[in-house]
């Protein structure tokens, strides 16, 4: 990769989505400009920090979700000149050097990429539960529950035992070991149990290291197969200062998002053991997911572990900032000690001016987008394509629609 395609990569990058500079960019994307493929050096500085200039009005601040990511430029130009060959008839080397790294980053045996994080862990299930008719212990609020339609029943012929999650994201372990079913031939047999990490519908939260351990000993007492959700596994590794390594130490297998706070287009990885990965192979082949020049989309991925893992407190410092300067406004509330992560819940009282959809419309015509998830409350979700200034401007939209309505007829910038 010369110094020559990666300016062209750039250049065709920026006339594709416009942007001011320093705007979103991310600490490789400046080295890339200037240095070509120099490697990254890690500061405390957050490194996409820029300034925020009267002209950019009709910049969009999309805190919806962190899926909404756009690939860095080294993603783009190492997508440009990755290494490639068919997957299905054989190895992609690229495919194949992402597996392996992430692996031993986790810990684990192999790796297996898969083209989403619903379909990982769906494969995940259904290989630990491989005799239809069992059953898999999972969170009520979690992700495989509550969002991935059914697929471990429709597909897999696998019951959900439901225990509810607390407002941390645990589950409560002695009700987990109460769902435990007994030998007998009245019940479905418990094969599996689930946690997610970090917990989305709990608002991000991160699930420690000594709880997972304990789950991990709970189901290992029981014979029981442990696998983690690990669509924001590096948000949760960050934020406790730990290695991810030590963090899923305890886990048979684990989910890895690259397309969400890592900001890679597309794909997750699944770690385990050599055999569950096999099994995990023919699977993802039954489920469609077999692929043929699989190194274009898993070359951004490479770049997530090598260059994104590291800024993801800049996102957990900006959503603090949000959480803090929004608890203060007048019919919203935001439970600060629920902010580990990159993600803010904030419930709208009764007092407020304005409802949750009114609030998100008004929002939206000021170049703000968030998500909507009941009659009361609204997500914000932090990423690298938003700055501190980027937050600032947020927390003055919400402090108009605080203080009058009307105020968003305004220019507030």
């Amino acid at each position: 990769m010369t110094k020559q395609t990666i300016e062209l990569e750039q250049q065709a990058f920026h006339n594709f989505l416009p942007r001011s500079e320093g705007e979103g960019k991310t600490e490789q994307d400046v080295l890339v400009e200037k240095n070509g493929l120099s490697s990254l050096v890690p500061g405390k500085k957050c490194i996409n920090a820029s300034a925020f200039t009267p002209t950019e009005v009709s910049r969009i601040v999309d805190l919806r979700s962190d899926t909404v990511t756009q690939p860095t430029a080294l993603m783009r130009a190492a997508m440009a000149e990755a290494l490639v060959a068919d997957d299905i008839l054989g190895s992609d080397p690229t495919a194949a050097l992402l597996q392996e790294r992430t692996a031993k980053m986790f810990g684990k045996e192999a790796g297996l990429f898969v083209p989403s994080g619903t379909m990982g862990n769906l494969i995940a299930v259904l290989v630990h539960c491989e005799v239809r008719g069992s059953e898999v212990i999972l969170g009520s609020e979690s992700h495989i529950h509550y969002y991935e339609q059914g697929g471990i029943s429709t597909l897999g012929g696998v019951y959900s035992h439901v225990v509810p999650n607390e407002s941390d994201g645990t589950m409560d372990l002695r009700k987990v070991e109460t769902a435990i079913r007994p030998d007998d031939d009245h019940f479905a047999s418990t094969r599996l149990i689930c946690i997610e990490n970090t917990h989305n519908r709990c608002g991000g939260r991160c699930i420690s290291v000594e709880y997972t351990d304990k789950m991990g000993k709970l189901a290992k007492s029981y014979n029981i197969k442990f696998h983690i959700d690990g669509a924001r596994i590096f948000n949760a590794a960050v934020a406790l200062g730990v290695s991810v390594e030590r963090l899923c130490q305890a886990a048979d297998s684990v989910s890895i998002c690259l397309s969400k706070g890592l900001g890679a287009p597309v794909g997750s990885v699944l770690v385990g053991s050599h055999e569950f990965i096999t099994k995990a192979k023919r699977l993802r082949k039954a489920l469609g997911g077999g692929m043929r020049q699989l190194g274009v989309v898993c070359a951004p991925g490479l770049v997530c572990l090598d260059h994104m893992v590291q800024r993801l407190d800049c996102d957990h410092r900006n959503a603090r900032l949000l959480a803090e300067g929004l608890n203060k406004m007048a019919g919203l509330r935001v439970d600060l000690n629920s902010v580990d992560t990159n993600i803010v819940f904030i419930d709208v009282g009764s007092e407020s001016s304005l409802g949750v959809e009114e609030i998100s419309e008004a929002l939206k015509r000021k170049g703000v987008l968030v998500m909507m998830m009941d009659r009361t409350r609204i997500r914000l979700v932090t990423h690298y394509h938003i700055t501190e200034d980027d937050a600032l401007r947020v927390l003055t939209c919400f402090k108009a629609c605080c203080l009058h309505p009307v105020f968003l007829q305004l220019s507030v910038y």
